[in-house]
C-alpha cells in the first residue's frame, strides 16, 4: 500500500460508507457503527478514578456479532476479485457465529451456504443456522473448531469449482474489515484518547486489523491478546493458541504487547456481572474479554481501556451453567 493511500484510509471518516464495504446495498450497510460503552458498576471501587473502561457491543450488527463484519469482508472481496461468482456456494468451518454472519450475507447476496461445524455447538446457533437453511455438516466435537476446518478443507478440494471456500483463519479480507471499520470507530468514538486496547482470540481478525489501525493512528497504543488459559476450557469461540491450528492470519509480532490467558470460572462470573450490573446480556467470550480488560485497567493509573464484546447472550440462553451463580 502507498503511503498516499496508507494516509488517506487513516484520515477518512469510518463508517458503513468505508471501503471494505462498497457497493454493498440494504442489510449489509447496517454492519458496523455498533455502540461504544462504559462500564462505571463494574469498574467502580476497582479502578482508579482516571481511568475509563469501554466495551464495543458486537451484537448490534444485523447478524448478532463481531463476525458479521469479517463475513460481509470476505465475501464482497471475493465477489470483487472473480472468486465467488453466481451459481456457487459459500464454504467455511465455524464455531457458530461467523456461519451464522455467512448465511445472512450469503441470502442477502444470493447465495447458499454450507458450513463445518462441531457437533457441540450450543441449540442456538443450530437453530439458526437451521432457519437461514444452511447446509451444515457436524464434526466431532472432540476435535473441535480444529476439526471443522479439516472437513472444510476435504469438501472445497473436492469439487473446487463449486465451492467458494472462505477459510476465514488464512484470509486477508478477514484482518482488512477490522482495519477498515473496527478500529477507526475506536477511534473516532474515544476521540482518539484510547491508550489500551484488548481483544480475544478465535481467528485473531478482529485483534489484528484494530490493533494494526489503532497503532498506525498512536503507536503508543498497548494492544492486549486475550486466550483461554487452558487447553480445556468452556469459552466458546476462542482458541487455546499453544495448542491448536494457528491462523496464519495472526502475526502478532509488533502488535501484541500482552498476552493474557482468560479462566473460564472467572469469565462467567464477569458475564453474570454484566447482566445483572450493567444491563448488558453479553455472551461467554465478553466476560473473558472483560477479565483482561480489568486486569489490564487496574495496572493503571490513568487511562481508556477498550475492549470488545463479540456477541451477545442470548446466543447462550440454553446452556445454564452459563447463568447460574
Amino acid at each position: 500500500m502507498d503511503a498516499a493511500r496508507r494516509l488517506d484510509l487513516l484520515t477518512s471518516k469510518p463508517g458503513p460508507t468505508d471501503e471494505w464495504l462498497a457497493g454493498c446495498a440494504g442489510l449489509i450497510c447496517r454492519i458496523g457503527d455498533t455502540p461504544l460503552v462504559r462500564l462505571k458498576r463494574i469498574a467502580e471501587g476497582v479502578l482508579a478514578p482516571n481511568v475509563e473502561l469501554w466495551a464495543k457491543l458486537e451484537w448490534f450488527n444485523p447478524g448478532g456479532s463481531v463476525k458479521d463484519r469479517a463475513a460481509a469482508g470476505i465475501i464482497l472481496d471475493a465477489e470483487r476479485r472473480g472468486l465467488l461468482r453466481p451459481g456457487m456456494i459459500i464454504l467455511d468451518s465455524s464455531s457458530g457465529n461467523t456461519g451464522i454472519a455467512y448465511a445472512m450475507v450469503g441470502a442477502a447476496r444470493g447465495y447458499k451456504v454450507k458450513l463445518c461445524l462441531p457437533a457441540n455447538a450450543n441449540t442456538e446457533r443450530k437453530r439458526i443456522l437451521s432457519a437461514y437453511g444452511v447446509d451444515v455438516v457436524f464434526t466431532d466435537p472432540l476435535e473441535g473448531s480444529d476439526g471443522a476446518i479439516l472437513k472444510a478443507r476435504e469438501i472445497a478440494a473436492s469439487n473446487p469449482e463449486l465451492y467458494f471456500y472462505c477459510d476465514q483463519y488464512s484470509n486477508e479480507a478477514n484482518w482488512k474489515a477490522h482495519f477498515h471499520s473496527t478500529g477507526p470507530e475506536i477511534w473516532r468514538d474515544t476521540g482518539g484518547r484510547i491508550t489500551h486496547f484488548v481483544a480475544t482470540l478465535g481467528t485473531s481478525g478482529t485483534f489484528m486489523g484494530t490493533s494494526r489501525y489503532l497503532k498506525a493512528r498512536n503507536r503508543d497504543v498497548h494492544c492486549t491478546t486475550v486466550e483461554p488459559d487452558s487447553p480445556f476450557h468452556g469459552l466458546e469461540g476462542l482458541k487455546h493458541m499453544e495448542t491448536a491450528i494457528v491462523p496464519p492470519i495472526y502475526q502478532p509480532d509488533g502488535l501484541a504487547d500482552l498476552a493474557l490467558g482468560a479462566p473460564t470460572e472467572e469469565s462467567l462470573v464477569l458475564v453474570r456481572r454484566l447482566a445483572r450490573e450493567e444491563g448488558l446480556l453479553a455472551g461467554i467470550s465478553s466476560g473473558a474479554a472483560l477479565w483482561a480488560a480489568i486486569e489490564v485497567a487496574k495496572t493503571l493509573t490513568q487511562g481508556v481501556v477498550v475492549t470488545i464484546f463479540p456477541d451477545g447472550g442470548n446466543r447462550y440462553l440454553s446452556e445454564p451453567h452459563v447463568w447460574e451463580g
